[in-house]
């Protein structure tokens, strides 16, 4: 793996990581939670914004990811989101991660290894 092709694969991460986290902090921070009047007030929530920025972002780097890594390769090293995502929401959210998530953090870190090595 090249250095610009892991230092995409990192960006991409991080950006997908900021942006499932705005639209978590986003949603707790809502005012009301039923109806049309919970989705006007995300709309004015500025982590709302930060989300879909983070995504925008990601969509542009992910293309240019794909266009150096073949996708078999690509969408393997990007399942890597899901635990980022889950340690982040662990110290900021303070979510629990059972002993089966746990395993599967190593699983998926093992098959990221292999699939970057190779």
């Amino acid at each position: 793996m090249t250095l610009l092709t892991f230092l995409l694969w990192i960006v991409v991460i991080i950006l997908d990581t900021v942006g499932q986290i705005s639209f978590k902090v986003a949603a707790t921070k809502s005012v009301t939670n039923t109806g049309k009047q919970y989705w006007l007030s995300l709309f004015y929530q500025p982590w709302v914004w930060l989300g879909i920025a983070a995504y925008f972002s990601q969509f542009l780097l992910w293309m240019a990811f794909i266009t150096i890594v073949p996708l078999s390769k690509a969408i393997l090293l990007a399942s890597f989101n899901m635990i980022s995502v889950m340690i982040v929401g662990r110290i900021l959210f303070k979510e629990y991660i059972t002993p089966l998530r746990q395993l599967g953090i190593v699983l998926i870190t093992a098959g990221v290894m292999l699939v970057g090595v190779f």
